[in-house]
């Protein structure tokens, strides 16, 4: 039943209908091919602004997320611009100003973001040189650029980018005339390390969060959700509920129940008063959780084969290998959960959210409000980027916007803010899908790979918004006339993969099939997640290659090197191996400790990184120390490699340690810390990046390189130190105690 009151509004105009996002920068549109997201914000404006004199003003499309981005973007600036790093100020991404480059994901926006600006900058410098040049009768070639001024022979000052050009002139497409400056002249990158634009406020404590963000007179909101995605309200009597505190109301539009107070303590209270007296019913039970991996293959899907070269079949001589490995759902598990706000004049809805894609958002939330009472057009949606807690995939962020937009709908001139529960965080935000894979593989006789088979079963790794016909926000399939949730899918391997994300392995193998059956049901609701099909089927391709070696007698090492031809790949395990203080000592190490070696490039063409993991198995795993080699090309932020390499490296270890969504058929029971477990500062090990810099290489995003190879990497170190194969993660006492009952041990 619906009692939201019915607004007037004029339909969306026809030409604001969003179109579905690919997910990456569609480049067949008839025009010259230009660096990352320059290609579809072709304008000099769309990225900079002169208007503020001796302030560079940039717009990105990037979100900061915590991985450093902004700071990333102000030393290419200054750079390409020869200004000083203070005089770039980096806006957050805004609907309302700046390119629209999709979703913050996939390692990306250093090559995309980054990109487009150091081409964007070398046109502007080239145009402020060109202007010097003409004003004065000199040749370009005759001037210099320091800190912002054009400098002519004998020191001469012929003026700085605020006065050589006009705002005009940054409204020209970007042409190409000049190219950004070669390794040679560069005093910034790969030479200093400046202070991260984002940490002062987090450490000492300042307003910078969406969660600090406070408008005047807002109002709170809470939702109540349903169990799982199908249950449906058995009950709803607004007369059960007493007198409600006073400016507080409780409203339902199907299965969305909705509470806003002008105090946010009322809020909390009314809300758990309503849940208290809410039933609902489970017309679809979930799976059993321990049968989730015969579940996931039993299941209905569509089975795309995504590699094939050779022949499939394997040959009966030489050595044949065969393994199943196993992924669970994994939570964002955000230490701040999911927040908005949203305001409503009556014409131009604005709204305030840590999305990752905000003209993604906008675009969903106009199919949304379509079909609802209120149509809203794309033009009248402005969005702003605030930070939030990080997550590097798809959480509430999006649905808890949408939550705010209905709230603020009913409320006009009034801010609305809700703010998510950490039950509400962990069990109904997107997770990361259960994956689960079987390898088989044959040697020659002389142990060098032939064939190589990966099958894999999967939910789809994107259900973003912005890319399907239908709303893929939360509350847009909860209310009565809502549509149901589009089912994720998977990114073109071309772009990355999905599900399948990593499934090729890097190796040398003339014989070689990877199949895909991503499933067409959906227990729980799946999307992005940090790797996306990365983790699981490095950590399955990497741990059947140590298994392989160690039957083969081989060194795990060697035997990867044997089958590597690609230099950057040999580089980063070599380099590994020689930097760690303690590989070459590990036959020193006393009982129980063991030691594991992994790699990866990220998506085959990201990348490349080589870990090697030092554990301590007795009641529980406990990883002492990672060393991690990384090769990211040209490192732009050698500081900002580092940390999202550690970050990575880090969360992969509580992944693979600890975490697991846990359920029954009646919805998620993993819903606090006690339940969901994750690393805790007292179990951190030390952690050892060591950067490969190629300042001549193309720079490459680094947040995701980490998550495979670590979790690979602890693996094979507990079997070093057990002498026990695990293939399901966690790798916790229940996980290792089932596979030394397996192995007989």
């Amino acid at each position: 039943m619906s009692d939201m009151s019915t607004r007037s509004g004029s339909p969306a105009p026809a030409e604001s209908k969003p179109t579905v996002r690919g997910f990456v920068i569609d480049r067949g549109d008839g025009k010259a091919q230009l660096p990352g997201s320059l290609h579809t914000n072709r304008r000099l404006s769309q990225w900079l602004s002169l208007a503020t004199p001796g302030v560079v003003q940039v717009m990105t499309g990037k979100a900061e997320l915590g991985q450093g981005i902004l700071t990333a973007l102000q030393l290419i600036v200054a750079e390409e611009l020869d200004v000083a790093l203070q005089a770039v100020v980096v806006l957050s991404a805004s609907t309302e100003r700046g390119p629209d480059e999709g979703v913050t994901s996939g390692s990306l926006s250093v090559q995309d973001s980054g990109g487009a600006l150091r081409h964007a900058c070398a046109e502007v410098r080239g145009l402020a040189l060109l202007s010097a040049a003409q004003q004065h009768g000199l040749d370009v070639g005759q001037i210099q650029v320091r800190l912002g001024c054009m400098v002519g022979p004998d020191d001469q000052v012929l003026g700085d980018y605020w006065n050589l050009l006009m705002p005009e002139d940054l409204q020209a497409e970007y042409q190409g005339r000049w190219q950004p400056k070669p390794v040679a002249q560069r005093r910034l990158i790969g030479v200093v390390r400046p202070q991260r634009l984002d940490l002062p406020d987090k450490i000492f404590g300042r307003p910078r969060f969406i969660h600090d963000l406070r408008l005047p007179g807002m109002l709170h909101g809470r939702v109540l959700r349903p169990p799982t995605l199908q249950a449906q309200l058995s009950n709803w009597s607004p007369s059960e509920l007493g007198e409600l505190p006073a400016n507080t109301e409780c409203w339902a539009d199907g299965r969305f129940i909705a509470v806003v107070a002008a105090k946010e303590r009322d809020a909390d209270a009314t809300a758990q008063r309503v849940k208290d007296r809410l039933s609902w019913q489970v017309s679809q039970p979930l799976p059993q959780a321990r049968d989730l991996p015969d579940f996931l293959r039993a299941a209905p899907h569509e089975r795309v084969v995504a590699v094939q070269r050779g022949s499939s079949e394997l040959p009966a001589d030489g050595h044949h290998f065969q393994a199943d490995y196993f992924k669970p759902y994994l939570a964002h598990a955000s230490i701040g959960p999911s927040c908005a706000l949203a305001r409503w004049d009556g014409r131009q809805l604005e709204i305030w959210t840590h999305s990752q894609g905000i003209h993604n958002l906008r675009d969903d939330l106009v199919l949304a409000l379509a079909v609802q009472s209120q149509a809203i057009s794309k033009e009248d949606i402005i969005i702003h980027h605030v930070e939030g807690a990080g997550c590097y995939g798809h959480n509430g962020a999006d649905d808890v916007a949408m939550d705010a937009v209905m709230m603020a709908l009913r409320y006009p001139q009034q801010a609305v803010r809700v703010l998510w529960s950490r039950a509400d965080e962990l069990s109904h935000s997107p997770v990361g899908s259960a994956h689960a894979v079987s390898l088989r593989a044959r040697t020659s006789e002389d142990g060098l790979l032939t064939h190589w088979h990966h099958a894999l079963w999967a939910n789809g790794y994107s259900s973003r918004p912005g890319r399907a016909k239908t709303p893929s926000l939360l509350a847009a399939s909860e209310c009565a006339n809502g549509t149901a949730l589009p089912l994720p899918i998977n990114p073109p391997l071309a772009s990355g993969g999905g599900a399948d994300r990593n499934a090729v392995p890097a190796y040398d193998v003339s014989n070689l099939e990877v199949i895909n059956h991503r499933l067409t049901v959906m227990p729980l609701r799946t999307s992005a997640m940090r790797g996306l099909g990365a983790y699981a089927n490095v950590f399955a391709i990497e741990s059947f290659m140590d298994e392989m070696a160690r039957e083969l007698g081989q060194d795990p090492l060697s035997f990867r090197l044997r089958h590597l031809n690609e230099p950057r790949s040999r580089a980063v395990l070599e380099a590994v191996a020689q930097r760690s203080s303690w590989w070459s000592q590990r036959s020193q190490e006393p009982e129980g400790v063991g030691h594991g070696l992994a790699w990866a490039r990220y998506k085959n063409f990201g990348a490349w990184c080589a870990v090697i993991a030092r554990v301590q198995v007795a009641q529980e795993v406990r990883v002492l120390n990672l060393d991690l080699a990384v090769d990211v090309g040209m490192a732009v932020d050698l500081d900002g490699i580092c940390n999202q390499i550690e970050g990575g490296a880090l969360q992969s270890t509580s992944w693979t340690l600890k975490e697991q969504v846990s359920f029954d058929q009646s919805g998620v029971t993993s819903v606090g810390w006690d339940t969901y477990p994750v690393l805790r500062f007292t179990e951190v090990p030390e952690v050892r990046v060591h950067v490969l810099d190629r300042p001549e290489q193309a720079p490459l995003g680094a947040g995701e390189a980490a998550q495979g190879p670590v979790a690979a990497a602890i693996a094979n170190a507990v079997f070093d130190a057990l002498g026990v194969r695990v293939r399901t993660l966690p790798l916790n006492a229940e996980n290792i105690v089932r596979a030394m009952e397996a192995s007989g041990s």
